[in-house]
């Protein structure tokens, strides 16, 4: 089983009327935070190990877990002190085991991801950010990503035109265009597979950039396959794209939900 590493530490900016109080992954899809629709997806396919990337505002995801197993679950209380709750039932999270990192609260990506290279137990692991959801199938990109024996996969998704573009040959990733001149179709999607030599790129260092510098030179040495899927795939970085996510989870067939 490979362990799913969660980027969680980004500001949210443009969702800024929701963000001034709480971190982006925990804004909420049908009454539950993205960020918990994006780990069924992955336990769906047996991936239950999860490590967050935490930054601003990391306390709330924090206590919405460890609070968790209460907030979601029937118990009985015996208020003495001595005694813990007894959990009725057990849910399909019952399975998961999740660790939480404060990474920094200014740190850019590839900072955040090598701080927690030591918490990595899988000789492979996924990595996605904490605001999209997507109907990927993570058994077939694992497959990919065994099979050509790069250091990376990526993920490339049909987007909006607003997004930069990958530029690829075949199942290749030669390079990213932050202003794309050429019209692939195909954008970094999140959802990535690498094994352990991508920390080679990375540095602990604040300013450490994962899109722009390490993803690029992992590109340019032919070490970045793309795994091209062609359902469902939306991030959520507007109120716009929270109240169409929410709009396709009020009409009872959300095409992510999987589990």
């Amino acid at each position: 089983m490979n362990d799913v590493v969660i980027l969680c530490g980004g500001k949210g900016t443009r969702l800024s009327e929701e963000t001034v109080s709480k971190p982006k992954p925990m804004v909420e899809i049908g009454g539950r935070p993205v960020l918990w629709h994006i780990m069924k997806h992955y336990a769906h396919y047996g991936c239950s190990r999860f490590i967050l990337a935490l930054g601003y505002k990391g306390d709330h995801i924090k206590n919405y877990f460890y609070n968790y197993r209460i907030l979601s679950s029937d118990f009985t209380l015996e208020m003495r002190p001595e005694k813990s709750p007894q959990i009725h039932g057990k849910s399909d999270e019952s399975r998961w085991e999740i660790t939480f990192i404060d990474t920094g609260l200014d740190t850019l990506k590839g900072g955040r991801i090598k701080r927690l290279e030591k918490y990595i137990r899988s000789k492979n692991f996924h990595l996605t950010y904490g605001d999209g959801v997507s109907a990927v199938d993570i058994k077939k990109l694992e497959k990919f990503h065994s099979k050509h024996g790069m250091t990376g996969t990526v993920t490339g998704v049909h987007p909006p035109s607003r997004f930069g573009e990958m530029v690829i040959d075949g199942e290749t990733v030669t390079h990213f265009e932050e202003k794309p001149q050429l019209s692939t179709g195909i954008i970094n999607g999140g959802f990535f597979i690498f094994n352990k030599k991508i920390f080679s790129y990375l540095t602990p260092d604040e300013d450490c950039d994962f899109e722009f510098g390490p993803l690029q030179k992992l590109a340019s040495e032919g070490q970045l396959k793309v795994y091209k899927h062609e359902g469902f795939w939306q991030c959520m970085d507007t109120a716009r794209e929270r109240d169409y996510l929410n709009g396709l989870w009020d009409a009872g067939s959300p095409p992510w939900k999987l589990w």
